[in-house]
């Protein structure tokens, strides 16, 4: 059972029942010959079985309607209880007018959300029970939207400790490097450091590589930093075009020697992102720093990563095409779907593409993953345009 906003199994519409509480079997009888056209109706002969029926059927309830006076324990006390234990579900209480006051101050503390006098009038009645029901199927969309951002988050501060976690243990790794190179001796003054090269130019290297690192680093926290803010309050301070995400990605990524000249961008049929910049970035350059590793890994005569732009209706595309060594079928068939790696030994998590997929999807695009062996990979990311981006 669960009662966090998200049902198993169920979607939201489907949680429209009423729970009717009374000890009476012909008030039960009669209330759901009156009202079970519309509502249906789960019966319980007090507060007992009403709590064991909530437990067990909670996912189908959205409203727990009461009789007050009950033999054992009354009706408010049973709505005090669900309270606590299903606040999804849409408290309701019948009172006769000699309870009035009893209703009242159920009303007052918060207990129940409505009260429906007795004899029951059926036109109030069904009024009261949709009012209830919408006012529970609102409460669990809300909850469950919660739960998604919160899901979101997560997934997002994983990616992110990996990527950020890959360039600081090149860093570091350059700082031991250094630190067995350093000489102390050798120079003879305390204001000289010396570092050994094995080669020419070797620490001039490892110190630009590491800066490049370091600065990306600082770009992806910064990216997700915004992501985080703009969760709360609108900011369009950045530009929303693709074109100018591409660039950006072109001109912050930490390259290796002359990669950055295998990038070969298309930008003309440029468009306006659909919301979520910032996480969009990540997504690309985790799609370009995978193409990257695949071309270091076979490296054709012309290593090419193209970055594609394109639209069609109401459909934006980016597209990362590399024409390294491809991606065999077995593994092609898991990738976006399941944490799947072939680069455990080198740090590789096999997250990458699920948790671009997730975002994708979170916006209501989606992602593709071609390749051919020995011809290369093609991911492309499909944008849902509004009207008004597809005329940007």
């Amino acid at each position: 059972m669960n009662h966090s906003g998200e049902t198993s199994g169920q979607s939201v519409r489907d949680v429209r029942a009423v729970l009717l509480v009374d000890d009476e079997p012909q008030a039960l009888k009669w209330f759901e010959r009156c009202y079970g056209d519309e509502f249906p109706v789960i019966k319980a002969q007090g507060a007992a079985e009403a709590l064991a029926l909530l437990e067990s059927r909670g996912d189908e309830i959205a409203v727990l309607l009461t009789d007050y006076r009950m033999p054992v324990q009354d009706g408010v006390s049973l709505l005090t209880i669900a309270r606590q234990r299903f606040a999804h579900v849409s408290r309701v209480l019948m009172s006769a007018y000699a309870d009035k006051h009893v209703a009242m101050a159920a009303v007052n503390q918060g207990q129940v959300s409505q009260i429906l006098e007795k004899p029951l009038d059926e036109a109030q009645t069904r009024r009261t029970l949709r009012e209830a029901r919408d006012a529970c199927l609102q409460r669990l969309r809300e909850q469950a939207l919660l739960q998604r951002r919160d899901d979101s988050l997560r997934e997002t501060l994983g990616f992110l400790a990996h990527e950020v976690g890959t360039p600081l243990a090149t860093v570091s790794g350059y700082l031991q490097a250094m630190r067995e190179r350093h000489q102390s001796a050798a120079c003879g003054s305390a204001q000289v450091a010396c570092v050994a090269q094995r080669r020419p130019g070797e620490l001039q290297s490892m110190l630009d590589a590491a800066q490049r690192r370091t600065d990306f680093a600082q770009s992806l926290v910064a990216s997700f930093v915004r992501t985080a803010r703009d969760a709360y309050r609108a900011d369009h301070s950045a530009s929303l075009q693709a074109a100018d995400l591409v660039r950006e990605v072109c001109e912050g990524y930490p390259f290796e020697g002359g990669e950055s000249g295998w990038l070969a961008p298309d930008l003309s049929q440029d468009f306006r992102l659909p919301g979520q910049r910032d996480l969009v970035y990540l997504v690309l350059c985790t799609l370009v720093k995978n193409a990257l590793l695949a071309l270091r890994a076979a490296p054709p005569v012309h290593p090419s990563v193209r970055l594609v732009l394109g639209r069609t209706g109401s459909v934006g595309t980016i597209e990362v095409a590399d024409n390294g060594p491809g991606i065999a079928p077995q593994v092609l068939a898991r990738l976006s779907h399941e944490p799947f790696t072939t680069r455990a030994d080198s740090g590789g998590s096999g997250m990458g593409l699920v948790f671009c997929r997730r975002v994708m999807v979170s916006m209501g695009g989606d992602i593709q993953v071609q390749s051919v062996p020995g011809e290369g990979t093609t991911v492309r990311l499909l944008f849902t345009l509004r009207e008004e981006q597809q005329d940007s």
